[in-house]
Formats: structure tokens, C-alpha cells, sequence
């Protein structure tokens, strides 16, 4: 499935993971620091764009000697070709992003409100 290795392109500090059922795909993905203000997801032909934004604050009296966590992600993902996006939903909750695709033959091209 393209979803699955798109997901192994994905920066290796973000980790994802796939789940399915009958009626629905269940994308998961940690994102530490996202917040619903701070993460868009679209769905629009046929791919997932997912971008994040890391809010983080420095003590006033440290400076940086080494900055290895991304401030943000923008990522864009084939969807399974059953999962068009029409009636997907998302949530964000201590910096995990749950992402519910429903399988549908309906067209999608809408932006997933984050709650």
C-alpha cells in the first residue's frame, strides 16, 4: 500500500502508525509540541497533506549548542484509493495527531477540521 511507505519516508524523528478495519484507515502520528492551533490537514486528489508546527521556548539564560528537533512538518501522503477523505475526522491530543479516514466511493477535497 503506498500509504504504508510513504509513512517510512517521514522524517525519523515523526513516528506514524496505520491501522485499519472494515470501515475506516486510523492514522496516527506523534507529533510533540503540535497543537490544534498549530497543525492543518488536507485531503485533496487523492493525497493527505499533513503540515505541524512545534511550538518550543528557550530559557532566556540558555542558548542552543545542538537543535535536532524539527520545528515543523509538512508532509504529503497517497491515500488509500478507498479513502477519499469525505467525512474523515482528526483530533490532536497531547501532541498525537489521530486521523479517522472512512472508506467511501464519495469524492473528498476538504480540510479535516482538527479538534
Amino acid at each position: 500500500m503506498q500509504l504504508r511507505e510513504a509513512l517510512g519516508d517521514l522524517p525519523e524523528t515523526v513516528f506514524a502508525d496505520l491501522l485499519e478495519d472494515d470501515n475506516a484507515y486510523l492514522l496516527v502520528v506523534d507529533l510533540p509540541g503540535a497543537t490544534v492551533d498549530t497543525v492543518d490537514v488536507t485531503i485533496e486528489g487523492g493525497r493527505l497533506t499533513i503540515e505541524a508546527r512545534r511550538e518550543k521556548s528557550v530559557p532566556r539564560q540558555f542558548r542552543y549548542l545542538s537543535e535536532e528537533r524539527a520545528l515543523f512538518l509538512d508532509a504529503e501522503l497517497p491515500l488509500p484509493p478507498d479513502a477519499t477523505g469525505a467525512d474523515a475526522e482528526g483530533s490532536i491530543e497531547r501532541g498525537v495527531l489521530t486521523l479517522t479516514l472512512p472508506k467511501s466511493d464519495a469524492d473528498g477535497g476538504q480540510r479535516i477540521p482538527i479538534s
